[in-house]
């Protein structure tokens, strides 16, 4: 059996999830008619304190649907320079919603106020007007952003009458290493997008929540993007378990995060700060490996022994803790990790 590091949308349906799909009571999603469909919507609007939700199928089209649905052609986005919108998102605001981003240098995912500040602009005869203000939560480079950093934020975007979109893809992440509720977070934004597929082990969609306006018109440029997905009880049932069931176990993935960060410290060579794993994400760096070219190697040495990871990003490793791997696995994680960076080195 493979242990899969290589992210947290690798996990698989439960048996659970596997029983309702097939049991799904389904219609026209479309049509509004889906019970399933709309009992998620519902669920995931009361979860982050939104009017409303609508059902998509994934954390890019949610993103973008939330830029297509808020902004006018030919204005301009203001967000962090390393968000998954700029960084992993094909650029997809400039195709779908015609907007130009405006990339704000952000340290551990916190857009500082006053370069927001200075960033917002006013329509004239050389520059858009800003029309949204995108923060992430957790952040994609597995830090949390305080609910101080948002306050901040919020209130100088509501005093410019800009709203707000959240990329929540793991905001119950966010959640527990906050020690709040999700909704907690989410009142911080206008619009907040998060997924089912990242962590809670359902095998499609997302959800893109906020007020009953932005909702219906959202879902008329879901049909727009080609979201209308007809019968998606199927999948919707699998995204009420992940959210009735899965999301309380986070905290053990964080748990699993931080002993495999700790642990990574002690071998030499590997660089990383344990203090930074504030979520299931695992960022360390192995100098030698990039020196010497042996970094495919290193990929190579973990699947020869079943571990699927990813090559570096720019000199750094990613692993991703999940429902998929337990106390065992991060075990035998470890040695493998021991055993590669001493043979690389």
């Amino acid at each position: 059996m493979m242990i899969d590091l290589r992210s947290d949308t690798v996990t698989q349906p439960t048996a659970e999830m596997r029983k309702v799909m097939a049991e799904a009571v389904v219609g026209d999603d479309v049509y509004g008619d889906d019970p399933t469909v709309n009992e998620l919507e519902r669920l995931g609007a009361e979860l982050v304190g939104k009017e409303g939700a609508v059902f998509v199928p994934s954390g890019t089209f949610g993103n973008q649907l939330a830029l297509f649905t808020w902004c006018a052609r030919g204005t301009e986005v203001i967000l962090g320079n390393e968000c998954h919108i700029i960084q992993h998102e094909a650029g997809a605001a400039s195709v779908i919603a015609g907007v130009q981003t405006r990339p704000v240098p952000a340290p551990n995912g916190v857009l500082p106020l006053e370069t927001v500040r200075r960033y917002i602009r006013k329509r004239d005869l050389h520059a858009p007007a800003t029309s949204l203000v995108c923060l992430e939560n957790a952040h994609s480079l597995g830090r949390v952003v305080s609910l101080a950093d948002m306050d901040g934020i919020k209130a100088l975007a509501a005093g410019a009458g800009l709203p707000v979109h959240l990329d929540g893809a793991r905001i119950f992440n966010a959640a527990h290493a906050l020690g709040v509720d999700a909704r907690e977070i989410a009142a911080r934004t206008d619009s907040v997008m998060f997924c089912l597929s990242k962590g809670l082990c359902a095998p499609v969609g997302s959800l893109l929540a906020g007020p009953e306006d932005f909702v219906r018109e959202a879902r008329y440029k879901r049909k727009i993007m080609g979201g209308g997905m007809r019968q998606a009880g199927i999948l919707a049932a699998a995204g009420l378990v992940a959210l009735r069931d899965m999301t309380g176990r986070l905290a053990d993935d964080h748990r699993r995060a931080k002993k495999l960060a700790r642990a990574l410290t002690a071998i030499p060579g590997v660089l990383l700060n344990p203090d930074e794993t504030e979520i299931n994400l695992v960022f360390f760096s192995f100098p030698q490996a990039e020196e010497s070219g042996e970094a495919k190697k290193i990929t190579e040495f973990f699947a020869e022994r079943n571990i699927l990871i990813n090559l570096p990003d720019e000199g750094v490793f990613r692993f991703a803790t999940h429902h998929g791997i337990g106390d065992e696995e991060i075990e035998i994680i470890l040695e493998t990790c021991k055993a590669a960076f001493r043979e690389a080195r």
